[in-house]
């Protein structure tokens, strides 16, 4: 893929992802609330999208802040969230974030990337999302479906999701950087699959370089 043909596959890109759900984060940003943007974020690593969607429903109908999630019992966060992976561990980290951001930051979840990397089970990924959902300011998040779809089109060339977050801030537009997560997680959770993605039916097809992509419906 060229450089510059980046504008076309997002302006595909956009159309496309109309026909299917948006991911469980991006529905929860809508709320306008940063903290459930983390928290909902947490949820959903390692998880797939319908049992994170299940289980942020059940945990907000009993906390939506700082203060009331972090009065909840332990025992109480893990029923509403189980089976997201890794629960025990997310209850503890969703515990000690809200108390961490009731001590530290008077309950605000922080706007900055190297802030927000200091509470307890955030990484680059999560720390970009709240940045670009929960405040709508310019971030990368990047997943799996992002760091693969990157490279299958070829317009990266990098080994890790954070080599790849950093090779999209130099060359990325700066106006796509928001939606860019929104756009691949997408197009990735329904098409462009990990094993044999469907570049049959693809719009993008055309500008891939399909790196990596042994077989293909």
């Amino acid at each position: 893929m060229k450089n510059n043909q980046i504008d076309d596959v997002i302006r595909i890109l956009k159309k496309e992802i109309k026909s299917w759900k948006e991911p469980i984060v991006t529905e929860i940003s809508k709320d306008r609330s940063p903290f459930k943007v983390l928290i909902s974020c947490m949820l959903s690593l390692r998880t797939k999208d319908e049992v994170t969607r299940e289980a942020v429903n059940r945990l907000f109908k009993l906390a939506e802040t700082p203060e009331s999630m972090s009065k909840l019992n332990p025992k109480t966060i893990k029923k509403a969230i189980y089976p997201v992976g890794f629960y025990n561990t997310k209850v503890k980290n969703i515990i000690e974030i809200s108390k961490t951001l009731i001590k530290k930051y008077n309950s605000s979840v922080p706007q900055e990337i190297d802030e927000l990397l200091k509470l307890k089970g955030v990484g680059r990924k999560t720390a970009n999302l709240v940045v670009t959902l929960g405040y709508n300011k310019p971030g990368i998040c990047v997943d799996t479906h992002v760091h693969r779809i990157s490279n299958r089109l070829g317009y990266v060339k990098t080994k890790t999701p954070e080599e790849t977050e950093f090779a999209l801030r130099k060359k990325l537009p700066r106006r796509y950087w928001i939606i860019y997560n929104d756009l691949l997680v997408t197009y990735g959770q329904n098409l462009c699959k990990p094993i044999s993605p469907l570049c049959g039916i693809c719009r993008i097809e055309k500008y891939c370089d399909k790196i990596n992509v042994n077989k293909s419906r």
